[in-house]
Order: structure tokens, then sequence, then C-alpha cells
């Protein structure tokens, strides 16, 4: 059954961790629509190797209008979680059980919209302490699934990762 993704980004997005699972997810049948600050504007990975236009800006739909929600790695989710629309955005996710994929930094998001209390968790190590002062369960294991949500380390992770988002699908 096709599913509506929003994936959460703006620049310095992890570039594997932004194509490879969008990937994945298309090649299933989904829809990816990506949202940023703007409709339009052009985001860049962190590694130049990927540009992205936003489809739609944050203040241009709700939450209510997908199925499941994407938060790739990278420096991106650091920036949008000073953002309180995003961190609403994500929140509204996580409250209503609606599947959440965060690979790598991705969790920041979550962090600050105080969504990982008593949650099992994974992600890159320099985010380890900030998981578990948010009260998360950390696992230094390549995918960890909890309720709704997945998450992963890194790069090396998204075969993993992959499947067990696409099994929440």
């Amino acid at each position: 059954m096709f599913k509506r993704i929003a994936c959460l980004m703006t620049n310095d997005f992890e570039d594997r961790e932004y194509t490879d699972p969008a990937y994945a997810f298309r090649e299933a049948g989904h829809s990816v629509e990506t949202i940023g600050k703007l409709s339009g504007q052009v985001v860049k990975g962190k590694r130049g190797e990927v540009e992205v236009a936003v489809d739609y800006g944050i203040d241009d739909l709700s939450p209510d209008e997908f199925d499941a929600l994407f938060i790739p790695g990278g420096f991106s989710s650091d920036q949008l979680r000073a953002d309180d629309r995003f961190v609403q955005f994500a929140r509204d996710f996580m409250e209503q059980n609606k599947p959440v994929f965060a690979i790598c930094h991705g969790p920041q998001l979550l962090i600050t919209a105080k969504t990982l209390k008593d949650r099992h968790v994974t992600g890159y190590d320099s985010i380890v302490v900030d998981l578990e002062n948010a009260g998360a369960i950390y696992h230094d294991q390549p995918v960890v699934v909890c309720h709704n949500l997945v998450t992963s380390r890194n790069p090396d992770d998204i075969p993993d990762f992959n499947r067990e988002s696409l099994k929440q699908l």
C-alpha cells in the first residue's frame, strides 16, 4: 500500500543518508516529499554530492497529510531543531505513533521534541550522551526498532535501516 513520507531537511544533510533510503522507499512504491524552510529552496548535502529542491515549506502542510516521517542524518537536523515548527512537526508523528525513521544525527530533532524518554534508540557516536540525557535507552547496533521508531548510527547501517523502515511501512 502506497505511503506518503515526509522528509525534513535543510543544508548539510548526509548525502547517502538521504539518497539511499529515499531511493529504497520510492522503489517500494512510496512517495518521499521533502519539507524545508521554503518551497523550492535548493538544499545541499554536506559532502556536496547531492542537491535537492525542497518540495514544500514547513508552513505549507500538516503532519496529518503524511503516513511516515524520515529524518536523514548530517547537520541538517541540528539546524532544524532550532526552529519550533520542525520540532512540533516531528513531535506530532511521535505522539500519533506514525512511523518515524531517523538515522545518524537525525534523532537530534526528536531529542528537542522531547519524545525519546524510555525509547530504545541508536544514533551517531557524538549524540549518545544527548540521547541518554533525553531519557532514551541507547544501543550500539546498526538498527534499533522501538514501536514506530526506527533509528540507525551511520551510512554503513543504511541497508539495515532501509529494511526495518520498509517493514514499518
